[in-house]
């Protein structure tokens, strides 16, 4: 089992490490804390639209700008809306791109057909993109089976899925289409929401669930996981994560097994997925 460090998307300049950082309304990451883990590598950046510290971050970069992919999630169906969204997305950081736009959960066939109907969102960011407004386009769902029809549709440039050891139906088709075609996956919530952290009812004796970093190198294990995001509310957890990139490798074969194994306690135990 290997692990790659980096990943090359097509048509991005520079390769990404592979653990990328994400920011959520509710976390508190300062500028300072985003800028650290830019220092140890990490320039793979999910924004999450709001006037947050790495929106901050970003406005900073200066020159260092070329070297972070900036990522962010845009809820628009049509052109219109949509075209307003990454305008005031690009006001709000000071920049005169984005390098991956992606749709925001769409999660029916019905949302897709609309997104890439007349006057669709997907058409104001292809227009985007000639413009040089948007390098990347992408979309998130948790929908397996309609994500498999988009990726197939070509459409697309990247994907944003939910994968953790407690969540791996992805794995069946999606994870091998994906490496199949060689196309790009971002996978989220790779701590199930901490429940990953937490020990279950029917955990064997002597078993302590692992840390964050573990369960993010978890994730890297699999090869069709292009990047992992990781969403660190405080400075303290970031520098946990931070600790991986100075230990890169894959999960021993018995450490990988019971994590999965710990996974699949969670998925039975923890309660419904949010």
């Amino acid at each position: 089992m290997s692990m790659p460090k980096f990943f090359q998307f097509p048509g991005l300049p520079s390769p990404v490490m592979r653990l990328g950082l994400a920011t959520r309304g509710n976390t508190h990451l300062k500028p300072d804390d985003v800028l650290l883990a830019l220092e140890h590598g990490i320039n793979y950046w999910n924004w999450c639209g709001h006037n947050d510290g790495m929106a901050a971050a970003v406005r900073t970069l200066g020159p260092r700008r070329r070297r972070v992919v900036v990522a962010t999630q845009l809820e628009a169906r049509n052109a219109d809306g949509i075209r307003r969204e990454l305008d005031e997305a690009l006001r709000t950081l000071h920049s005169d791109y984005l390098d991956v736009a992606t749709f925001y959960y769409v999660e029916s066939q019905q949302e897709w057909s609309q997104i890439t109907g007349p006057r669709g969102a997907w058409e104001g960011l292809r227009r985007a993109r000639e413009e040089g407004l948007v390098r990347q386009l992408g979309l998130t769902s948790h929908q397996r089976p309609l994500l498999i029809e988009i990726l197939e549709s070509g459409l697309l440039d990247l994907l944003m899925v939910r994968y953790n050891a407690a969540h791996r139906g992805a794995e069946e088709r999606l994870f091998e289409l994906a490496l199949r075609l060689q196309f790009p996956l971002v996978t989220f919530t790779a701590l199930r929401w901490k429940a990953l952290l937490k020990a279950t009812s029917e955990d064997p004796s002597g078993f302590s669930p692992p840390s964050a970093r573990e369960w993010y190198r978890w994730v890297l294990a699999h090869p069709a996981a292009s990047v992992v995001l990781a969403a660190p509310n405080t400075r303290t957890e970031l520098q946990e994560n931070l600790e991986l990139i100075g230990d890169w490798r894959p999960p021993d074969p018995g450490q990988y097994e019971a994590m999965g194994l710990h996974g699949d306690r969670v998925r039975r135990l923890a309660g419904r997925f949010p």
